[in-house]
């Protein structure tokens, strides 16, 4: 019969900024209350191989010390890595190595996407990396696949880099095993927490890839890719019906494609097969979504959309390619309303285009918007991404390091002539405060933990906005009083 594949453990790595193997190794608690996303694209993979174990090191508070420790037990390491958390899983993978040298070791996502030659030659410890989606390459290497011979892969032999051809993308996505079937084997859903997603709730893709061909989207542009593949209808309710058995606290399902209802026929069909289920769920979408698919989503159990509103500047939504109007958006809101849908709505400030009016422009649009909660971000060119080419070909890009500092907070990288950086930063602040500090928009909030009977939550998350809020106001003001140098990069997880 067939050998068993190398035991492969699956890696979302912990935090690993300070690490010196004392006492500073251990977990950083940094925030009261934790909001992690699932690592779903790692669960297939490791579906696909007997005897893996996926770990998701900072939900479940797993040291790196600890990983290094775990590693031992396996014979190949397969690690997520991101842009943020470059360095630090570089040092991570080289501690790992000498604590267990036959290890093999290969990082997947996009930061060896964008840039697979400077991961090879900054890190020793890599034995491979994969492009793009990796879920194939390292099963092949697992089942004991020769390097030359694995797609998607680039390796380092005799000192020289090699790429193997790429891939082609997973179009059979029916044949991949069911992701919330891992989560049941090795993960504690309890561990995840999203402030908008009722909890606990369990994440899942029914599509890949994402059409759209927004300039500053990492995803489609590094890892899923742009041609839109789906699951079959059937396929997603069969696991979801599991799912609600297997999982009885869970209290939502969350789909997290890149668009999950981009193509009408196939959403409502995915309705009628979900409304049996009686189920509550959410879901990413696109302002272009009509009445008509939102009414079946929501008689189907849809809670919430969380929206990419990204701006209310009608120039900026052009220059980002977004393929949406200030006027569709507003249509859209309005329908959601009527139907009773929530929606969390994604804004970002410092876009290609933006000035002090169009930021003006993006928060009253937002407030006139009124959707239930927001996130305001700060725009930020990752490598890999169209948006980067046009910020380092202007020269607008001015601090190369820091994506974050050193609590995880965003901190801008972006400058153009007009608007200084430490400016977009205070709006954000200020974005933030005029929209919750609004009686209507405070108000909700309350109301709602009175009626889901959850105010403990509540009491946590406004402590931690509240917190978060004066850390947000300290910056701001260090920034004004002496334009400090960004503190060193800290991980976030991309």
């Amino acid at each position: 019969g067939m050998t068993m594949p190398l035991k492969t453990l699956l890696l979302n790595p912990p935090s690993f900024e300070n690490f010196d193997g004392g006492a500073s190794s251990r977990w950083p608690a940094t925030r009261e209350i934790e909001s992690y996303w699932y690592p779903v694209w790692l669960a297939y993979p490791a579906g696909l191989l007997e005897g893996s174990r996926l770990l998701d090191a900072n939900p479940h508070h797993v040291s790196a010390q600890e990983t290094i420790k775990i590693c031992k037990d396996y014979e190949f390491l397969v690690l997520f890595t991101s842009t943020v958390g470059w360095e630090g899983d570089q040092r991570l993978a080289e501690a790992i190595k000498a604590a267990n040298p036959s290890i093999r070791i290969a990082f997947v996502g996009p930061p060896v996407t964008t840039s697979p030659d400077k991961a090879l030659n900054e890190c020793s410890a890599l034995d491979f990396i994969c492009r793009r989606e990796f879920d194939y390459s390292v099963v092949e290497f697992a089942q004991g696949k020769p390097l030359n011979e694995i797609l998607g892969i680039s390796y380092k032999q005799d000192g020289k880099i090699l790429h193997n051809p790429d891939r082609p993308q997973v179009e059979d996505l029916d044949a991949m095993p069911w992701a919330t079937k891992i989560y049941k084997r090795d993960m504690d859903v309890t561990r995840y927490n999203v402030p908008f997603l009722l909890h606990p709730y369990i994440a899942l893709y029914s599509t890949r890839g994402c059409p759209a061909q927004c300039t500053f989207c990492l995803w489609p542009q590094t890892l899923s890719g742009h041609a839109w593949r789906k699951r079959s209808t059937d396929d997603v309710a069969a696991e979801l019906a599991w799912a609600k058995q297997n999982f009885p606290d869970v209290k939502e399902f969350f789909f997290d494609d890149d668009t999950f209802n981009i193509q009408k026929a196939r959403t409502i069909e995915l309705c009628e097969k979900l409304k049996p289920l009686g189920l509550t769920w959410s879901c990413t979408s696109r302002v272009t979504t009509d009445h008509d698919t939102l009414k079946a989503m929501k008689e189907a159990g849809c809670r919430l959309l969380i929206v990419g509103f990204e701006s209310g500047d009608p120039q900026i939504l052009k220059n980002i390619k977004k393929g949406a109007t200030v006027e569709r958006a507003r249509a859209f809101a309005k329908d959601c309303n009527d139907l009773g849908l929530t929606v969390h709505g994604d804004f970002i400030l410092g876009l290609p285009g933006e000035t002090k009016e169009s930021i003006r422009n993006t928060i009253n649009f937002a407030k006139s918007l009124d959707v239930e909660t927001i996130q305001v971000s700060i725009a930020h060119a990752y490598p890999g991404t169209e948006f980067y080419d046009y910020a380092k070909a202007n020269g607008f890009i001015v601090n190369t390091q820091a994506m974050s500092d050193t609590g995880g907070h965003q901190m801008a990288h972006i400058e153009y002539p007009g608007l200084p950086t430490d400016y977009v930063m205070e709006m954000v602040h200020r974005f933030y405060d005029e929209y919750y500090f609004r009686p209507k928009a405070a108000f909700r909030v309350v109301w709602k933990a009175f009626v889901n009977r959850d105010l403990p939550r509540l009491y946590v998350e406004a402590k931690a906005f509240l917190k978060l809020r004066a850390q947000r106001n300290k910056m701001v003001k260090d920034v004004r009083s002496h334009k400090a140098d960004p503190p060193a990069p800290i991980k976030a997880g991309a």
